[in-house]
């Protein structure tokens, strides 16, 4: 059987190696694309503390991970080359288009950049970026005035940039999911959770009851339908 499987591969690839050639090994946009989407995401947060760095640290390995399959060279299609073209013979999973294989396996046979799972993906990274923005105007105040940030996205949850790095996430998973970012995001989830009860811990010391009262009514990370109405910041003064 694993013979069969392995001749089968062999054959595939063989068979569409100008297409591999032609749509993939495209390094410099591997890392251009890398360089500037973390970039982008780094102008959000911009980080300061170890906090901050290892928060941007995973997202970037996570990108770095993603836009290597996407332009450089498919392993995830490669590893399950032989079970993909089983299950849907005719179809040249080493093109980039069938990189979106999610659109593939769902069988949408258009053009996979307006297929639904690659929309709800760029709503989802558009929600996600524009969410880590609007979080880091009212953190950023916040520390400047050593107060406790409770407007704005924090208003409805306590924790919008994490919140929002796992929406980009997501959103990239359900555009272009691979073996690598499928075993990270879980990790990645549960690192920012971690790191979110530690900011909460210290949140706690400083700000005494004030931060208990913007717990108890805030919700950590889904939005309430209705958030009360609080006053801008808590200070620490």
């Amino acid at each position: 059987m694993r013979v069969d499987i392995i001749a089968a591969t062999t054959h595939i690839i063989s068979t569409h190696m100008n297409t591999l050639f032609e749509d993939y090994g495209r390094w410099p946009l591997v890392i251009i694309a890398s360089v500037l989407l973390i970039a982008f995401a780094a102008s959000f947060v911009k980080p300061k503390t170890s906090r901050d760095w290892r928060t941007l640290g995973g997202f970037a390995a996570f990108i770095v991970a993603l836009f290597t399959e996407m332009y450089g060279f498919p392993l995830t299609i490669y590893l399950f080359s032989g079970w993909l073209t089983s299950r849907f013979p005719g179809v040249n999973f080493f093109s980039h288009d069938s990189g979106h294989l999610l659109e593939t396996l769902f069988g949408w046979r258009a053009n996979p950049h307006i297929g639904p799972f690659h929309i709800v993906s760029i709503i989802l990274i558009f929600i996600g970026f524009g969410l880590l923005s609007d979080a880091w105007k009212v953190l950023y105040q916040a520390q400047r005035e050593h107060a406790l940030a409770m407007t704005g996205p924090y208003a409805r949850i306590r924790h919008p940039q994490y919140t929002a790095f796992i929406l980009i996430m997501v959103g990239f998973l359900l555009q272009w999911p691979t073996i690598l970012t499928l075993i990270m995001f879980p990790i990645l989830t549960w690192r920012y959770v971690r790191l979110a009860k530690k900011e909460e811990e210290e949140a706690r010391l400083t700000f005494g009851e004030a931060w208990g009262t913007y717990a108890r009514t805030t919700p950590a990370w889904v939005p309430q339908r209705k958030p009360e109405l609080k006053s801008s910041l808590f200070s620490s003064r």
